[in-house]
């Protein structure tokens, strides 16, 4: 369930539906007349204050035509008392949660679904070329073995036998580094994980970087918190953990207590784990001690076995990304019986197997995933395969997905938009009276360096692996295909230009050590993006998105890379301390948020997110601003001003419902804040939103301290 550490040094705009906005209840939209009116009871209106004149003519149109959704809203509330209710509360009513789900968007969801109702459509009409040796003749080799559950069913748990087999070899720490070299070729990380990075101080290099891993519940808080909650949660955990062990073949006695055991070790391990909100500090994540310090700080393993067992002998720098953790390991898997180690590495192999196996793996995989996030019921199996497609053949599967949905003037429209977002920061960096001229001069060389990857890769990815008839082969073959992909690259020349995310995938990012930034086609769909709607709808709505994006190259954590993607300080002291006080100000501003009662956000965890949204609200704002400059009027739709336009389009990507158990397992994990202070926490400290709704201050959505950084 951990993430590997280039998916942790990479800041996505959204944690992905992988088990996976806050449920609000309202009333419906009434047919009012336009907002700039008051509502017959005269109770609420949508205006605080009468307007000001229209600085150019009116030009008036519908929310539906710029791109709006009139039936999202709720106009029962005061836009600058919840702004978050008044743009979703007509939306969150009449959703419900699929029963498949965790969550729902009207933005990431809507968008996922139709995208992946198209990649099904290509898949199948693959299927019938699966015996063709053409790239659609392997998209549906792959996705027709997935789907064939009766020879799954047949298979049993053979796909993995060699796996489980080399487990009962294990009777000392030698034995055990052939296993975890073994397991780790074929992506399951147990005790720790290893994959390529660039060198944080020589970012032209590409090095070894190992890291913590190895637990089977979300994070190491859920071993370590005596919350009710989290008890009851380890307590499902031991008996869902003891059932997998039975479906594997162990008898029921020895599988309760193999599972007792197995809980004992993860909780060790968590125990020496380094916190996730510390992990946010790329400094001391780096720790270059290269294959003689990493014999140092883990003995019992024979490091330059465990490097030829998995076929590179020649990996000689190496970063761990905590010390204690390697050195930690290092005594629990000398202390550890060999009978314990055998249980946890069986676990670690059928639950990163299960849904490769039978339908019994799958549907006790399930129980955990419906106790973590409230899911109902599990997903269709053809949605599973199109997901499993995807993370083997993504590239692959992504040239007809990008013929279909990217064509014509898709890839220049948003490069475009990029480039005024970027205009906006260089123009909001020279009006900072907190930056002296040094740092701005560093900061817009970093702007300039930059690179915007949108759309799909220049150079296409070869998927070099046979796929047979057995899907759990084929799962099993692509995950050492990626592992040795990922490896291969270590001492190689960095590619700027490679993509850590297939181009159907609704979600961006930003990388500090790559400096760019990656907008799939995938996200570049209705609401985010449509050629029909008005500027200020798309720079509300994709604008914030690229503006989020740019801004994490200045966050706490992009902040300490140089324009080559370096960890260095090219701040000034007097500059960077400063910078560092507006950050704990944004720190103990979403520490203040409840996201369910007695849960709180984690302000240090979610601070280079709230950063990069305050800060991206303020560039597209900058932008549309930009652009409509020259325009001879202003659309006003069913009342709406084009400012107002804006900050609904803000607003309603983010309109989203959640399951109680997701909303918990969100705010212990999460770097991003919950959807409803994704809008209300930057909008509150836009003064451009008070003008814009005319709130006075003391409203809701006026804060009374401004937090902001960019």
């Amino acid at each position: 369930m951990q993430t590997s550490s280039r998916a942790r040094r990479t800041h996505l705009l959204f944690v992905p539906f992988t088990f996976v906005a806050v449920a609000c209840s309202g009333a419906g939209p009434e047919p009012t007349p336009p907002p700039r009116e008051p509502p017959p009871d005269g109770k609420i209106s949508a205006i605080a204050k009468p307007p000001e004149p229209p600085a150019k003519p009116p030009a008036p149109t519908t929310l539906s035509a710029v791109g709006l959704s009139a039936d999202a809203l709720d106009k029962t509330v005061d836009p600058c008392d919840d702004f978050y209710q008044y743009a979703c509360g007509g939306w969150i009513k009449a959703t419900e949660i699929p029963s498949d789900k965790a969550r729902w968007s009207r933005s990431f969801s809507e968008i996922d679904k139709r995208n992946e109702q198209d990649l099904r459509t290509i898949l199948e009409a693959d299927v019938a070329k699966k015996a063709d040796k053409s790239d659609e003749g392997k998209l549906g080799a792959f996705y027709g073995a997935c789907m064939d559950t009766a020879a799954i069913e047949k298979a049993g748990t053979r796909p993995v036998k060699p796996l489980l087999d080399a487990v009962r070899t294990v009777s000392d720490t030698k034995s055990l580094e052939k296993v975890l070299a073994k397991l780790h070729t074929h992506g399951i990380w147990a005790v720790f994980d290893v994959e390529n990075s660039q060198d944080s101080k020589d970012a032209t290099k590409m090095i070894a970087v190992l890291d913590q891993s190895g637990l089977g519940l979300p994070d190491r808080e859920y071993y370590l918190s005596q919350d009710t909650d989290k008890k009851a949660l380890r307590d499902t955990y031991v008996a869902h953990v003891a059932a997998m062990l039975k479906l594997g073949g162990m008898a029921d006695k020895q599988a309760a207590s193999a599972a007792a055991d197995i809980l004992g070790f993860e909780t060790a391990l968590a125990a020496i784990q380094k916190a996730r909100a510390d992990r946010r500090d790329p400094v001391t994540m780096y720790n270059k001690v290269d294959r003689d310090g990493l014999k140092k700080a883990t003995p019992s393993i024979d490091w330059d076995a465990y490097f030829k067992d998995i076929g590179f002998p020649a990996v000689m720098e190496i970063s761990i990304t905590s010390p204690k953790y390697f050195a930690g390991i290092d005594d629990l898997l000398k202390s550890t019986k060999p009978s314990v180690l055998q249980s946890y590495l069986t676990w670690q192999i059928l639950h990163h197997s299960a849904g490769i196996l039978t339908k019994a793996f799958e549907d006790e995989d399930f129980k955990l995933s419906q106790a973590l996030t409230g899911t109902k019921t599990i997903r269709d199996r053809w949605k599973r395969c199109v997901d499993a497609t995807d993370s083997a053949l993504g590239e692959l599967l992504a040239k007809p997905f990008v013929a279909l949905r990217f064509g014509g003037e898709s890839k220049t429209a948003a490069e475009a938009l990029v480039q005024e977002i970027a205009k906006s920061f260089d123009s909001r960096v020279g009006e900072l009276d907190w930056m002296d001229q040094a740092t701005k001069d560093k900061a817009r060389e970093k702007l300039k360096a930059m690179e915007y990857l949108i759309g799909y890769p220049g150079k296409w990815k070869v998927y070099d692996f046979a796929v047979t008839a057995s899907y759990g082969e084929n799962a099993l073959a692509g995950a050492a295909f990626h592992f040795k992909d990922d490896i291969g690259k270590i001492g190689k020349p960095v590619d700027r230009n490679e993509w850590q995310m297939t181009p159907p995938t609704v979600n961006a990012y930003y990388d500090p050590q790559l400096n760019h930034m990656v907008f799939p086609a995938g996200i570049l769909q209705p609401p985010f993006y449509d050629a029909k709607s008005s500027v200020a709808v798309n720079l509300g709505a994709m604008g914030f998105v690229v503006g989020h994006e740019l801004t994490h190259g200045f966050d706490d954590e992009g902040s300490q890379y140089d324009k080559n993607g370096n960890l260095a300080n090219w701040w000034t002291p007097s500059v960077g301390a400063t910078f560092k006080t507006k950050g704990e100000c944004v720190v103990d501003q979403y520490s203040g948020y409840q996201v369910a009662p007695g849960v709180s956000l984690n302000g240090k965890l979610t601070l280079g997110e709230n950063i990069a949204d305050v800060g991206g609200m303020k560039l597209a704002f900058r932008a549309y601003r930009n652009l409509r400059a020259s325009s001879p009027t202003e659309q006003v739709a069913d009342g709406y001003s084009e400012d107002q336009q804006f900050f609904l389009a803000a607003g309603q990507i983010w309109c989203s419902k959640m399951r109680d158990e997701e909303t918990k397992r969100l705010a212990a994990i999460d770097p991003h804040s919950a959807p409803r202070f994704r809008v209300d926490g930057p909008m509150s400290q836009l003064s451009e939103f008070a003008e814009a709704f005319h709130c006075k201050a003391g409203s809701h959505m006026v804060s009374p301290k401004r937090c902001s950084v960019w």
